[in-house]
């Protein structure tokens, strides 16, 4: 079978969804590889490039759609691109079926089979097809290259003999894919980091990357956390306005404000009102990544850029993927193969539509005449909803079950005490006077040493060293004891085992010292 790319029609997109390295990764698959004249050239891939990675160049798009059995694209396809469809074509790009349903409706009376690159399901096996979250990905970081471009100041804090440059302070609200891009692109550069999710768990990987996560003073928990899809719920009226209240005591001292929450399918929630854009010093940026959908700034314009009455610049480019088109291409283009990859499971030049897998089912909008969207719920969520969760236990089982487990460790030192008894007396019998009263303070040492060194707590050290540095500590009081007494040679192997037991100890800390460095951030 063939597979095939146009160029994209859509105004100002430079993406291609075929480029020559996924060109060869698609040949290994069984399928010959077409792509239109000149669709590459946006994102600096020639047609010379497709030809040495053996792609055949198409001169026109109503040829290629003519030639090829399935059609990869990056823009919902447009009018033309519709009636250029056939019956039994499979059709790969973003489509957004829940937007386009008209357009969902015309690919189906073609017959054509449509996948929607943004409806593959967020699941674990379904990571190396998500679209969306590699798109996400290059608009965090590009969010902050274009606020870099408007702030005209440094992001890293300098001393030099000019004088002192405080570092820039960011807010990422949002900590998505694209927000904790934006994260990571902003810490690298030197900024102070604030970042806000509705989701509180995402807090550790704010941290863990360097920024510092905004808490809100909220008596109920912050809202339900995240929905089905890894995308935050809407928050309560009264969450709501705490946040906002939040926002208006940051925006101040805040210089660069990147905002990225946006659920597709639903218009951008205001969380960065006119009044927070009036409280922002002159020369401060606002980026809205949720401009395509009405944007989360009240100001906000799509795809253009704006300056407020007090100077602050908000840009509302729609286009951010395609402003690192190369990059863009690569990733997305990748995600196609991957598609694919499941699409083509003998690696016969064949597809094999499965629609009991859950990720083509999940993708599939449209199939052998059907509309299929929206798809079920995977069924990998099904069956973990089936599982059957244990109920907690009540006060009254506990505190049972604790008095067994006692009863049962009385019980077995009872008879172990029981069992020692019986084999002094055996041993009594037999053995000197002398000999006994050796052996029951051996028998005791052994006992005492027990409780001690298996009560030592782990808090400081390792499970390991904290009971080697136990038995040390005994050994060494045990040869205090002995040494000046007893003769030379007693004192003497009395001092070697003060030596080495006190290197042990050292060593012990040392090593732990070591390890406890290890996760700890410099």
């Amino acid at each position: 079978m063939r597979i095939g790319t146009p160029k994209e029609i859509f105004e100002g997109e430079t993406r291609v969804a075929m480029t020559p390295a996924s060109a060869l990764e698609l040949q290994k698959l069984g399928y010959e590889c077409l792509i239109e004249k000149g669709a590459g050239a946006a994102a600096r891939f020639s047609d010379e490039d497709y030809k040495d990675a053996g792609v055949t160049v198409v001169p026109t798009a109503a040829a290629l759609f003519k030639q090829a059995d399935i059609v990869a694209k990056v823009r919902p396809p447009e009018e033309t691109e519709i009636k250029r469809l056939r019956k039994g074509q499979t059709f790969i790009s973003f489509f957004y079926p829940a937007q386009n349903e008209e357009l969902m409706n015309a690919a189906n009376k073609k017959g054509a089979h449509v996948i929607a690159m943004d409806m593959v399901p967020r699941i674990s096996r379904a990571q190396k097809m998500d679209a969306l979250s590699s798109m996400a990905n290059i608009a965090g970081y590009r969010a902050v290259m274009e606020a870099g471009n408007n702030f005209g100041r440094f992001f890293t804090g300098q001393v030099t003999a000019a004088g002192k440059v405080p570092p820039a302070k960011v807010l990422v609200v949002g900590a998505g894919v694209a927000g904790l891009a934006a994260i990571g692109a902003a810490t690298s550069l030197g900024a102070m980091v604030y970042a806000f999710d509705v989701r509180p768990e995402v807090a550790e990987q704010i941290e863990s990357m360097g920024a510092e996560f905004v808490f809100l003073d909220f008596d109920e928990e912050q809202t339900d956390g995240a929905e089905t899809g890894g995308y935050a719920a809407p928050s309560s009226p009264e969450f709501r306005e705490k946040q906002l209240e939040k926002f208006r005591e940051l925006a101040p001292e805040m210089d660069i404000v990147i905002t990225t929450a946006l659920i597709p399918g639903r218009d951008a929630p205001k969380l960065w009102l006119e009044d927070m854009v009036a409280l922002q010093k002159p020369g401060s940026v606002v980026v809205d990544l949720a401009a395509e959908r009405g944007g989360n700034c009240d100001l906000t314009v799509a795809d253009e850029k704006i300056v407020s009455k007090n100077g602050v610049t908000i840009i509302g480019y729609t286009d951010l993927p395609s402003r690192m088109a190369a990059q863009s291409s690569t990733l997305y283009s990748t995600n196609i193969r991957h598609m694919m990859t499941d699409l083509t499971p003998e690696k016969d030049g064949q597809i094999n539509h499965n629609m009991e897998d859950d990720v083509i089912r999940g993708a599939t909008a449209t199939f052998e005449g059907d509309i299929t969207f929206p798809p079920p719920p995977p069924k990998v969520a099904a069956i973990a909803a089936k599982k059957p969760t244990a109920p907690e236990p009540t006060a009254e089982e506990i505190a049972a079950e604790q008095a067994a487990a006692m009863k049962k460790a009385g019980t077995q030192q009872t008879a172990l005490l029981a069992i020692g008894g019986v084999l002094m007396l055996l041993i009594g019998g037999f053995a000197p006077a002398s000999f006994m009263q050796h052996f029951i303070v051996f028998a005791l040492s052994c006992f005492v040493g027990f409780q001690v060194i298996w009560n030592v707590s782990h808090s400081l050290h390792t499970p390991l060293m904290a009971i080697t540095n136990a038995i040390s500590g005994i050994i060494i009081l045990g040869a205090l004891l002995q040494i000046g007494g007893n003769g030379f040679i007693v004192g003497l192997l009395a001092a070697v085992s003060v030596l080495i037991a006190t290197i042990n100890i050292v060593g012990g800390f040392m090593v732990t010292r070591r390890m406890l460095n290890m996760f700890q951030k410099s």
